[in-house]
């Protein structure tokens, strides 16, 4: 009995003591704050060491979240603060949110931040912290399990203790400026055994993907683009179990190929982009089943889509674009019913487009361009009623394309039809109706004889390309008044226009980047596009008049080209007003005059300045020696009256110096042969009255002259470009413009349309230049044209010249020349101009090789020469030895100045007898004319 009493009893106690337990958690519970003070006080520090500053933050709903934190009225709970996490028993703050909440400031390891040891999480993305490097003091924080520093200006190495906090399941530093190389890659992620999310996105790494990461079994998400990551992509990666997303793009040096996935994978979005993965799409790529997005462009994947394609039927976006795919798109792909993206350009699919694309039903973007498509453009394009952009240019599709069938879709906002084989078609009401309001439109080459009249409703253009085609006359007056506030770019280049009609001489685009009628017939004065345009191109046409002065407001000017048209006058005094931003300035050909503007800007950063083919006079501005960018200067046919530029000479980047037919005169002094010039690869004097002896110090130093670099076509040119933002991505326009010039080639005035960078060129001709040629020549192995003709030069011809092996053109006719041809000329297998008439010279004329195939005018008013090709035949000559060692160090010793030198050339792609001569138009031959202005020596 007393035991069953003293059971009930001890069940009684129990049952108070659990009750007790109840009350007591839901009262401390209820017990307010949990914060601790020291751990609010940190808090408070935090707060005070920064700023509030908007800019700070980029996404748009970004605010100050700290600024809840304050201890006035009942607000000195930390727990209840914005962004704050405690832990529910102990109080700790154990959370950190401060994602985009507009803190600016610097960091360092003193930061009271650090003192909040029990952070598990901390989010301080898309903030601006001045550029500070992580603190070492981060390892404090040794609980961390999520850590997001992305997109906050941190910058410089990574420290080692980020590797230390053993315990990350997330850690995303990407999109800042920061370096990962002690720690590299794989000593950083090697203690990160429990990782699930890696983004180290934009960050430069430099390194081989380390095989570590393909251990790493529980990763989910692997973001590793646009880090120079270089070598072989383990294919282990592929294998992850849990992988979901992998993301590689942008790292140009990265190698690899899709594996031949027969596992189970739970990958999601695969963006391997811009990276020198190859070979073929697997056929079991069918097997991934999980996939929603693959991103592969501009990689080097080719051969055929697989039909197995079709079977992720989970997929929403694929571009496969830049690439060198082929064949059909399958018909496989009408089972890819959730497909909104689809990008296909840049490669060669061939065919019909298939008809099965009209039931992807939920497409709103399709990018076909850049490939062989054939045939009509199918109807059934025009039932995919959802799309809002459509890229069909750039291939051959052929017929009429009505453009009522576009207005149907109602959606279409970005139309590029552009450079196929059609002819564009607009019904009679369609301007009276109203459409969509297009963003972009590329009707480039089709066939169009006026201005679409749909134009004239439309306010929301960004850009609209009419280029190349049909369309006569003068603009309409409603164009004035179409998109004023968007448009962004205009391109009417190649047509047949002759008129702007009434235009107002500002233009009334207010947002305009780019504007191009080029290549027109357009007369009366030019016109001057918004201050916020950064290309305007209007060469070509027939604009007469003085160049405004209003044309200096356009102070972010890129590229200026009003090239051949009537244009006279003086040039605007405040040209020097484009500060900072113009690369390019080509006003050749025009009929302007008096000198040139002193004033350039400092920090200028021109490229090609081109005066040539104008009236200008005087002396040229020294202050062009401030252009430290410049590559190519061309100031021919003008009327100049300077000495050599020699001051030009501290250029670190100029490689073209063209001062032909002018009236420059005098020695050509360079003040240091160390530092002058060291660029230089096309150098012409010509036709000026430059005297003393040839100044092969003017390229004594360059690099043209080296024979090891590198071959290369790339063109002397200038790239730019427009890029168009987009809801899935920016779309690019690029724009080239590619210098040009005339030189003296072979006898013949030449207009290199391209000027390839490879070529070096010489031409010193029709001047006063004295004394013997410099053995030193011989030096320039990489010569390909060489005109010294057409002075006082005396002496022998260099032995020297024999050594320039890629010579195609030489021209040393019209001086005083003496001796015999040296035999040594014969080992120029590429000479395919040979000139040395009217000099005095004598002996045999070399026999073999390229000399079988120069005519008698090579060698005519050499009244001592003989031998084929000329009628006279050698007696005596005909015995005599090749010249010995001896005299060959007789004649060096006759020659007073020894330098080596070299020029550049354009137009070099095929070699052989072919190279300088491509891409020229002939403008006429100057033999003749030489003669009777000069007369034979």
């Amino acid at each position: 009995m007393a035991s069953s009493l003293y059971h009930l009893k001890f069940v009684n106690l129990l049952s108070f003591l659990s009750t007790f337990h109840l009350i007591a958690t839901l009262s401390f519970s209820s017990v307010q704050p949990l914060c601790r003070g020291d751990e609010r006080s940190y808090l408070l520090q935090f707060k005070d060491s920064f700023v509030i500053n908007k800019s700070a933050s980029s996404e748009p709903w970004a605010y100050p979240k700290v600024a809840s934190w304050t201890l006035e009225g009942n607000n000195n709970d930390c727990c209840s603060w914005d962004g704050v996490e405690c832990d529910e028993f102990t109080g700790h703050v154990i959370g950190l949110d401060l994602n985009s909440s507009c803190l600016y400031g610097s960091i360092n390891s003193t930061n009271s931040l650090f003192h909040l040891v029990h952070l598990q999480m901390l989010n301080l993305a898309d903030n601006h912290f001045n550029y500070s490097q992580i603190p070492s003091a981060i390892s404090n924080l040794s609980k961390l399990t999520y850590l997001d520093l992305s997109f906050s200006a941190f910058s410089s190495q990574i420290p080692l203790e980020v590797s230390q906090l053993s315990q990350l399941s997330s850690l995303n530093l990407g999109r800042n400026s920061l370096e990962l190389k002690k720690p590299s890659l794989r000593s950083l992620v090697e203690n990160l055994t429990c990782l699930e999310k890696l983004d180290l996105s934009e960050m430069e790494i430099i390194s081989m993907v380390p095989n570590i990461l393909a251990n790493l079994s529980s990763l989910t998400s692997l973001r590793l683009g646009n880090c120079r990551l270089l070598g072989e992509f383990p294919v282990g990666i592929f294998k992850l179990p849990n992988l979901r997303v992998l993301e590689v793009w942008g790292n140009e040096g990265l190698i690899g190929h899709l594996p031949d996935f027969q596992w189970s994978s739970n990958l999601e979005r695969m963006d391997l982009s811009n990276t020198s993965f190859s070979g073929m799409l697997p056929s079991s790529i069918g097997n991934l089943g999980s996939l929603t997005t693959i991103f592969i462009w501009g990689c080097n994947f080719s051969g055929f889509i697989p039909s197995s394609l079709g079977n992720l039927t989970r997929l929403n976006s694929l571009d496969l674009s830049l690439n060198t795919f082929e064949g059909h798109i399958p018909s496989s792909f009408v089972n890819l019913g959730q497909l909104s993206f689809l990008y296909l350009t840049g490669n060669e699919f061939t065919g019909p487009i298939p008809f099965e694309l009209a039931n992807l039903t939920k497409l709103i973007a399709l990018n076909l361009g850049g490939n062989n498509f054939a045939d009509q453009i199918p109807s059934s394009i025009f039932n995919l009623t959802n799309l809002e952009f459509l890229d069909l240019s750039y291939n051959y599709f052929s017929g009429t394309v009505e453009f009522d069938k576009f207005v149907k879709l109602k959606k279409l906002t970005m139309l590029y039809l552009s450079y196929n084989q059609v002819s564009f078609l607009e019904s009679e009401t369609c301007a009276n109706r109203t459409l969509q309001k297009f963003v972009n439109l590329g009707l480039a080459q089709c066939n169009l004889s006026k201005f679409p009249n749909f134009l004239a409703k439309q306010d929301e253009l960004e850009l609209l390309e009419l280029q190349d085609n049909n369309i006569h006359g003068q603009v309409p007056e409603w164009v004035w008044n179409m998109s004023k506030e968007s448009l962004k770019a205009i391109r009417l280049s190649h047509n047949f226009l002759t008129s702007l009609g009434q235009h107002p001489i500002l233009l009334p685009w207010t947002d305009l980047a780019i504007l191009d009628i080029s290549s027109n017939n357009i007369q009366g004065s030019l016109p001057i596009p918004s201050s916020s345009t950064l290309q305007y191109h209007a060469s070509n046409n027939s604009f007469i008049g003085k160049i405004s002065e209003l044309i200096c407001n356009l102070s972010s000017l890129q590229v200026l080209d009003l090239s051949e048209n009537n244009l006279s006058g003086p040039l605007p005094q405040c040209l020097h007003r484009f500060g900072d931003s113009l690369v390019v300035l080509d006003i050749r050909r025009n009929k302007l005059e008096g000198s040139i503007p002193q004033t350039w800007a400092n920090g200028s950063k021109l490229m090609i300045i081109d005066f040539s083919q104008n009236k200008f006079q005087g002396w040229l501005p020294r202050s062009l020696a401030k252009c430290k960018t410049l590559k190519a200067l061309d100031l021919s046919n003008n009327q100049f009256n300077d000495t050599f530029p020699s001051w030009l000479g501290s250029l670190p980047d100029l490689k073209i110096l063209i001062l032909r037919s002018n009236k420059f005169y005098g020695p050509i002094k360079i003040h240091n042969v160390n530092y002058e010039f060291p660029n230089l690869q096309i150098v012409d004097l010509s036709y000026n009255s430059f005297t003393g002896m040839l100044p092969v110090e003017l390229l004594l130093n360059s690099n043209a002259s080296r024979s090891d670099l590198a071959y290369h076509l790339s063109y002397i040119q200038v790239n730019s470009s427009l890029v168009v933002e987009y809801n899935y991505q920016n779309y690019e326009f690029q724009f080239k413009y590619s210098f040009s010039m005339m030189m003296t080639n072979k006898g013949v005035n030449t207009i290199y349309e391209k000027v390839q960078e490879i070529f070096t060129a010489l031409d010193f001709s029709s001047n006063r230049f004295a004394g013997a040629i410099p053995e030193s020549i011989g030096n320039i192995k990489v010569l390909h044209l060489l005109n010294l003709s057409n002075n006082i030069l005396t002496d022998h011809i260099p032995l020297t010249l024999g050594n320039l092996v890629k010579l195609e053109s030489l021209d040393l006719s019209q001086n005083k020349l003496v001796g015999e041809i040296p035999q040594q000329l014969t080992q120029l297998t590429f000479l395919e101009s040979f000139n040395v008439s009217h000099n005095d010279l004598v002996g045999l004329v070399p026999q073999g090789k390229q000399f079988n195939t120069f005519q008698n005018s090579s060698f005519e008013g050499n009244s001592k020469l003989c031998g084929n090709p000329l009628s006279k035949k050698c007696k005596y000559y005909e015995s005599l030895p090749p010249l010995s060692s001896t005299s060959e160090k007789s004649q060096a010793s006759r020659s007073p100045l020894q330098f080596g030198w070299r020029i550049v050339m354009i137009g070099y792609g095929c070699g052989l007898l072919v190279g300088v001569t491509i891409g020229h138009v002939v403008i006429a031959r100057n033999h003749v004319w030489l003669m009777k202005t000069f007369g034979v020596r």
